[in-house]
């Protein structure tokens, strides 16, 4: 395959991963949007609508490590176009149910196929682009989820406003099986002169006791738990502070998009910031140094916040708390496919359910300890000390240090003569 040739498929990889993030958000925050009619009509109360978002979460993280595995084991082109067609087929499902227990199960069942997402993008990532850009690739496809998550509002309200909440999720259904096709016919598993790990050829166990001596392995699913106990507070709480801890009104929400702009620019820029530290400083120093001065900044913005009791400036420190934990997000998965390299959808998809375990931890700590205390800002300190633990996991990761495989023992097919 000529240069030429192999830059312009990298072109349509990146384009087609890019598309994938930004429907993935769609449909996941579309029923943040529709959820005020969604209550009204199917009679669910508060609580019980708790349980709809987290039933998704839960079953986000059952599931990542077996769909991460099965994507390096047949390659993501089959099991990215499966779990889509899977998980659109429940997110149009979705404007379908009548009540709340058939809507939790579909929330769960969309869910499961959600978890496949990050792996196997990751491994399509790690076998089409070498180690220097793979975190700006990751870097693209985590800004396209943050614009696809911003642009959900724009679209599902006025879809909602002229043929109800049903009607949205029966088009984001259709799109996803549109995108289905299109990287079904338009992907490979590997650039055509490339080398690529073939089901069948070798057998590769998942290396679970490289796994359990990788210090550098653990750090960074610590990192992962981390930050998303703090990022999680921006897909869950971050409004409802805003009106009751800082007195906004609806009017003044305009600009509560602030971190989702500001999220979307830096975590394009930290990819390609943290692959630049790479060629210039090499893997171990170049991808931790981003984490550590990130998740530091953060933990600080994070306690200016908790100090500050002017709207305006509160908005814009926790949009640098936001900004400074994805600046680093995408050198994150850029070590997670440094050190699982052949093992790249399993590694991503163990890091990803940490990650999901720290932010429903963070989303249920955070009622809580408003609860108890009955402020606001009292979870913005565990949310900083949690930060600064997240900068001191980064010290321990070494990205130069790959997972050595454990080849399984292949016995030779019996002769039938």
């Amino acid at each position: 395959m000529t240069r030429s040739a192999l830059a312009s498929q990298r072109q349509r990889v990146t384009v087609l991963l890019g598309l994938l993030f930004a429907i993935t958000y769609l449909d996941r925050v579309c029923i943040s949007v529709a959820g005020p009619r969604m209550q009204a009509e199917l009679h669910i109360d508060p609580a019980a609508w708790g349980w709809v978002a987290g039933v998704f979460t839960i079953a986000y993280c059952v599931f990542e490590i077996p769909t991460g595995m099965m994507g390096d084991r047949i390659g993501p082109r089959r099991v990215l176009t499966r779990v889509v067609i899977w998980w659109s087929a429940f997110t149009a499902l979705t404007g379908a149910v009548t009540g709340f227990y058939p809507l939790l199960a579909t929330r769960f069942l969309f869910g499961a196929g959600e978890a496949g997402a990050f792996p196997n993008s990751s491994i399509a990532i790690s076998r089409w682009f070498p180690p220097e850009r793979r975190a700006t690739l990751s870097g693209i496809t985590l800004m396209a989820s943050q614009l696809g998550g911003a642009a959900a509002p724009l679209l599902v309200v006025p879809i909602q406003m002229h043929y109800g909440w049903r009607a949205s999720f029966y088009v984001f259904g259709v799109l996803g099986l549109v995108w289905s096709i299109a990287w079904y016919v338009g992907f490979r598993d590997a650039p055509a002169a490339g080398p690529v790990d073939r089901p069948g050829h070798t057998a590769y166990a998942f290396p679970w006791r490289s796994i359990s001596r990788s210090s550098s392995l653990w750090a960074l699913l610590g990192v992962a738990f981390c930050y998303v106990y703090v990022y999680n507070f921006f897909q869950t709480w971050f409004h409802t502070f805003l009106v009751k801890g800082r007195g906004v009104g609806e009017e003044g929400l305009w600009f509560s998009t602030l971190p989702y702009v500001l999220a979307a620019v830096a975590n394009l820029t930290g990819g390609a910031a943290s692959d630049a530290l790479v060629r210039r400083l090499g893997l171990k120093r170049g991808r931790k140094i981003g984490g550590i001065l990130c998740l530091t900044a953060a933990g600080g913005f994070t306690l200016a916040a908790m100090l500050c009791h002017g709207q305006a400036l509160t908005v814009v420190l926790l949009a640098l708390v936001y900004g400074a934990i994805t600046f680093q997000q995408s050198g994150a998965f850029g070590v997670m496919l440094d050190v699982g390299h052949r093992y790249a959808g399993a590694i991503v998809g163990l890091g990803n359910m940490c990650a999901q375990v720290g932010g429903l931890i963070g989303s249920v700590a955070y009622g809580y300890i408003v609860a108890r205390t009955g402020s606001y800002d009292a979870p913005f300190i565990p949310m900083a000390v949690i930060l600064f633990l997240g900068a001191l996991c980064w010290t321990r990761v070494d990205a130069s240090r790959e997972l050595e495989p454990f080849r399984a023992t292949v016995r030779p097919a019996i002769s039938s003569r």
